[in-house]
């Protein structure tokens, strides 16, 4: 506490300090010419003994956190970085290296720059061109980055010929006022540890899962935080999501590693809605029986797949497949193989942000396994305040989800393709909704040489009869992930089973969905229908077709 309280006195009597002769030097940007609009230009104020590196907002308190203050000490040129994570949370940094590395190639062009005589240096940073424009008038070094401290006093940097940092002003000042901004401890940390706190300061996190395990054991237990179903192989927890504004962008993200399980499994993580009388989670806690039925006319009842008036089916966030066993099973060597040892799925999930804002939600993990040490998962959500805005819909509408998640708790296997009907899903529209999407994905199962896993077959969906879009759900590329499969079986003619290209699914990867087109739908009912020419049954193995779909749109 004691070496916190000097560095905070220490760290504010310094910025207090006014100095004979300081410059301050406003920069604006501009990208191929055009400035950008509103913007709040970088401000310097450059000393003999210190560069500050900010912003005009931040001058006036009006940053929005988090925001960063650099200082370059002199004559060591230590720069010390000062990262403002929220109200009174400040970590800081310092490097003493970075400025003594950088190299230029000093050219002979020059310019006038605000009415100084400015010589030009280049140098490449990450394949990127920047050329350095500094003065040597002043007899000042500093800059708007860290970049060309040494050479003189920066007033131009341009990136790739198109970005552009020009100084716009240059006056003398008294003192930097900077004391005003220092409200709260400094706590200085590494390099590395400083660039992770700020990064993960700019978004929202919601931690769902830490290193849970999801296995196929009679012992398996619900605890306070985690729920557990069909004998482990389902995990829920429940999730407050905030309100999340038009610009922002939604992310779910899960690690998986083997804990015992050597095999390719289909995984997937879902939310339950429970807008309804009945849920999902009736059918997890009270038996998949107590779900709305769906026939197709082979004599099999297909329980929770088919949302009607007194039931939503479980909205699908994430399909994603297992590796072969990484992590568990990296002690199989192969020459010229080094494994990886976790497997990563992120997916944007942006488009379902009408059905998370502001909503508290179970959400949940399921792995297709029957084995007692199963699988191990981390799984988070992120929110990012992002300029892009590519969906628009303010509507999601739960259709249909055929992946038994239930299957270790006797959920039936999405067989319902053998017969023409195949899935048929009425749904009802109280209001006109426009721009409507199918939100699509599906793939294929049954794993022997004639199971659709390995057969190309078309997906048809019909709209009130009419076919809306056709095509082959396939994946040529699961040899890109070979180093993710260390107990993948290897064949005589020199390929491994995770190289084989599947129905739209590799081993250790997210299958992405498909956005289908369906128009400005009135309101009033409707009728999606799925066909799939699924293969036929030989002996004990069989084929499925895991497809899930939610109508978005605007109303």
């Amino acid at each position: 506490m004691l070496t916190r309280f000097l560095f905070f006195f220490l760290f504010t009597a310094l910025f207090s300090t006014s100095y004979a002769q300081t410059y301050e030097i406003q920069y604006i940007s501009s990208y191929n010419g055009k400035v950008s609009p509103g913007q709040s230009p970088t401000l310097v104020w450059v000393s003999d003994k210190e560069n500050l590196i900010l912003s005009n907002t931040i001058r006036e308190q009006k940053s929005e956190y988090p925001f960063e203050i650099t200082k370059v000490e002199k004559p060591s040129n230590t720069v010390v970085s000062y990262a403002f994570l929220k109200p009174g949370e400040i970590i800081s940094a310092s490097d003493t290296e970075s400025v003594g590395k950088q190299t230029f190639e000093i050219t002979s062009e020059t310019k006038k720059i605000l009415g100084y005589t400015c010589k030009k240096a280049v140098t490449k940073i990450n394949s990127n061109t920047i050329e350095v424009w500094y003065t040597n008038d002043l007899k000042m070094n500093g800059g708007p980055s860290v970049l060309g401290q040494n050479l003189g006093l920066v007033l131009e940097i341009e990136r790739n010929k198109n970005s552009l940092l020009t100084a716009q002003s240059i006056k003398k000042v008294k003192k930097t006022s900077m004391e005003s901004l220092m409200k709260g401890t400094v706590t200085p940390t590494d390099q590395l540890g400083y660039r992770d706190l700020l990064w993960k300061s700019r978004f929202t996190t919601l931690k769902v899962f830490d290193n849970e395990t999801i296995n196929f054991s009679d012992a398996s237990q619900s605890d306070a935080l985690v729920k557990r179903f069909a004998n482990g192989t389902v995990i829920l927890k429940k999730i407050k999501f905030p309100a999340i504004s038009e610009g922002e962008n939604i992310f779910v993200d899960l690690k998986q590693q083997s804990n015992g399980d050597a095999y390719d499994r289909t995984g997937t993580v879902f939310f339950i809605p429970q807008d309804r009388p009945l849920s999902f989670l009736d059918g997890l806690e009270k038996g998949v029986k107590t779900l709305p039925a769906y026939e197709n006319g082979n004599g099999k009842q297909y329980f929770g797949v088919v949302s009607d008036e007194k039931y939503l089916a479980p909205v699908e966030m994430m399909r994603f497949f297992t590796a072969f066993g990484i992590q568990k099973f990296n002690h199989i060597q192969l020459k010229g193989k080094d494994w990886q040892t976790v497997s990563p799925y992120r997916e944007d999930i942006t488009d379902l942000k009408p059905a998370l804002s502001g909503k508290e939600l179970w959400i949940g993990t399921f792995i297709g396994n029957y084995d007692k040490g199963g699988h191990k998962v981390s799984l988070e959500i992120t929110i990012h305040k992002s300029d892009q805005n590519i969906y628009k819909n303010n509507t999601v509408i739960p259709l249909f989800n055929t992946l038994n998640i239930m299957e270790m708790a006797g959920q039936e296997y999405s067989t319902m393709f053998d017969q023409d009907k195949g899935l048929l899903v009425e749904f009802n529209l109280k209001k006109d909704l426009n721009n409507a999407q199918l939100k699509y994905v599906t793939t294929g199962h049954g794993g022997w040489e004639n199971g659709d896993e390995f057969i190309p077959k078309t997906n048809t969906i019909l709209l009130d009869g009419k076919m809306v879009f056709s095509f082959i759900p396939w994946r040529t590329d699961c040899g890109s992930y070979r180093l993710y499969n260390p107990a993948s079986g290897n064949f005589p003619d020199g390929l491994s089973s995770s190289d084989l290209s599947r129905s739209n699914w590799c081993p250790g990867t997210v299958t992405n969905p498909d956005f289908i087109s369906l128009g400005n739908l009135k309101a009033g009912k409707h009728v999606i229908q799925i066909k799939i020419p699924q293969g036929p049954r030989e002996g004990n193995s069989f084929s499925s077709w895991n497809v899930s779909g939610a109508l978005l749109g605007n109303e």
